[in-house]
């Protein structure tokens, strides 16, 4: 059970996203640097304790329009090894744990795995700022019996409208799939003819809740 500590992070999260989100092939960029707010998230726990994991959504107000991200994240007591240059959103000193090493989630193999147990329904989420509350607001489904996520190198793709990984069904001789993570937030259901998805909410630009896909997952062109 992830434990949530009401102390200071130096950067703040929302310094670190602000330097490392123009640097994202998915980013919407305005002109001008990020203003960046909070707008919701989930956590999922890490079996091992090790871990943090928190899907947050952020909304960047710098632009005509306000745009929501959502960033899986997840934060280590030291460097993930193996993990691309640009998986690193940033360090910062946490007032309880000490330095903290940020990371784009998709990248790392302890949050992705929680995804697909979230997937299949293994997971439970949880919220955001409590400790040991469920968050029955997020859901996960997958139609098949599981999911195994592809490793190494070209496995995670980051282009212009979000973020792939490769999965494939359970088992041996398993049915290539792709998940993909939905970087820009849209008040709109998922796909109909999808596999599998998580589905949460954040706080839209106009105080009001948006609801959409998190993650889909879809089954593979040709």
């Amino acid at each position: 059970m992830a434990v949530i500590h009401r102390t200071t992070m130096n950067p703040t999260k929302l310094e670190l996203f602000a330097a490392w989100l123009p640097s994202r092939p998915w980013y919407v960029a305005t002109g001008r640097a990020p203003e960046l707010a909070r707008a919701g998230g989930f956590r999922l726990d890490d079996p091992q304790g090790e871990v943090g994991i928190e899907f947050m959504v952020v909304t960047d107000g710098s632009g005509d329009g306000a745009v929501s991200y959502h960033l899986p994240l997840t934060y280590r007591g030291a460097p993930l090894d193996g993990a691309p240059a640009d998986a690193l959103v940033g360090t910062s000193e946490h007032g309880v744990l000490g330095k903290r090493w940020v990371y784009d989630g998709i990248h790392d193999p302890v949050l992705v795995e929680r995804l697909l147990a979230l997937l299949e329904g293994r997971a439970e989420p949880q919220a955001q700022s409590e400790t040991d509350m469920p968050d029955r607001s997020v859901t996960g489904r997958f139609d098949g019996d599981g999911l195994t996520a592809a490793a190494g190198p070209g496995a995670v793709t980051d282009g212009r409208h979000g973020t792939e990984l490769e999965v494939r069904t359970a088992g041996d001789g398993g049915t290539p799939l792709t998940l993909a993570v939905t970087r820009v937030l849209q008040d709109t259901d998922g796909p109909a003819d999808a596999r599998g998805q998580v589905t949460a909410e954040w706080q839209s630009p106009d105080g009001g809740r948006g609801r959409g896909a998190f993650v889909v997952v879809r089954e593979n062109e040709g």
